[in-house]
């Protein structure tokens, strides 16, 4: 079977459905593997799409997107992302500097848990726009901060809203005990002390309570925080100016052409926050840049072990973390290598599997270090590069990078117009 190809006239073997550009197979046969291959111009057209959806929905309540940088901080993905977003979302100091580095003038807001005085002093520096505050504790040190500062902090109260979570999501960081954001009843006790902390401006909430969710149920979750949303704040005389209601659009590795339908969930966000009067926000991450990133490696080996088929690949797990962090077989599509030359190191005929299923594999002394369970392809031999579809997102970045001390891959970013 043959994958799907966007301008190219390469071939390129896969299981059906598995995404790849006519620029990324260009470049696998040119770069020296292993290489992450960013195509920007897909994800500049994803993102538009994405972007699109929200302005068909409107019905005068504005929708904002926030781009969480934990998903992929590549200054090249960032670059291309800030250009249809209306802000960055950065969850540490680490990726405040990265960002300010890399991309000074756009807005951003700061979340994660537990943030150090050093790092809030670092954001009150940088003009950080907006703070998801998780705590009452830190709630009190940031005003502190910004009082001695000179500033005064714009801040969302992300809680831990008593809400049941719909679906089958991948993960539930809301709804029941949690280290992430505040309980409710202290986020009542930051309310009430509100008045008497003038470093800090509340404007409204924060929550991201599940990640992994199919529209329905993300749109679901967003009208429960708006509801809640806007209940707390007419309990405490507070103005309501923002909410956002986190991100956690799902991404499907099994299958890797349906996406997270946006204009169904715009849609009803839009109905949900009519009448709000205020912003609301949401902050993807995954779902903006998964689909535009490739991992790139080649077949050094194929292996039989107890009647099973092994292909190792020049890569893996410390590279790619996503297949074995999540659970799931990474999608792939092959490129045929090149034969073997006279006078070359490999000797004898070129090892092949025609047919069989497959385990694709790394190189690390664990039997963990899996990128793909029993895939079956009309052929596959040693020397074939492989591309690892859907990995521009959680791949490199959360990959555990010096086990075995290997070369870290390269990186190469294409604009989708190049030709094979």
């Amino acid at each position: 079977m043959t994958g799907t190809v966007e301008n190219t006239r390469v071939p390129a073997v896969a299981p059906e459905g598995t995404p790849v550009t006519g620029a990324v197979v260009a470049a696998a046969r040119r770069a020296a593997l292993p290489a992450y291959v960013y195509d920007l111009g897909h994800l500049d057209r994803h993102l538009a799409a994405v972007k699109t959806a929200f302005g068909t929905a409107s019905t005068g309540t504005p929708v904002e997107l926030l781009y969480a940088v934990k998903a992929n901080p590549d200054p090249g993905m960032l670059a291309t992302i800030a250009g249809h977003v209306h802000g960055l979302e950065v969850a540490s100091g680490g990726e405040l500097a990265h960002v300010r580095t890399h991309l000074p003038g756009v807005p951003v807001a700061f979340g994660g848990p537990a943030k150090t005085d050093s790092e809030l002093r670092a954001a009150l520096s940088a003009e950080v726009g907006r703070y998801h505050v998780e705590s009452l504790h830190e709630l009190r040190r940031l005003d502190a901060l910004a009082r001695r500062a000179g500033r005064v902090a714009e801040v969302l109260l992300r809680v831990n809203i008593p809400a049941a979570v719909p679906g089958d999501a991948a993960l539930t960081m809301g709804g029941m005990p949690s280290p992430f954001g505040m309980d409710p009843a202290e986020a009542e006790a930051a309310a009430r002390e509100r008045d008497h902390l003038t470093g800090v401006r509340v404007l409204g909430i924060h929550a991201h309570l599940a990640s992994g969710l199919d529209a329905t149920a993300a749109a679901v979750v967003a009208e429960t925080v708006l509801a809640w949303a806007a209940g707390f704040t007419r309990r405490h005389g507070l103005r309501l100016r923002e909410v956002n209601v986190g991100g956690g659009m799902g991404v499907d590795y099994r299958r890797p052409g349906p996406l997270f339908d946006w204009p169904a969930y715009a849609r009803r966000l839009a109905r949900a926050a009519t009448g709000l009067s205020c912003r609301v926000r949401i902050e993807p991450g995954r779902s903006l840049s998964a689909y535009s990133g490739w991992y790139a490696t080649r077949v050094l080996e194929l292996k039989r072990s107890h009647g099973a088929r092994f292909a190792i690949c020049d890569g893996g797990t410390h590279h790619l973390r996503t297949p074995a962090a999540k659970g799931h077989d990474q999608p792939l599509a092959v490129l045929p290598g090149p034969e073997w030359t006279t006078g070359s190191a490999e000797p004898g005929p070129r090892q092949d599997a025609t047919g069989e299923p497959v385990t694709f594999v790394g190189r690390l002394c664990t039997p963990k270090d899996v990128l793909a369970r029993d895939v079956r392809l009309p052929r596959l031999a040693a020397g074939d590069v492989v591309l690892f579809a859907m990995a521009g997102a959680y791949a490199y970045n959360i990959s555990h990078h010096d086990f075995l001390m290997h070369p870290e891959p390269a990186v190469v970013h294409v604009t989708g117009r190049d030709e094979p």
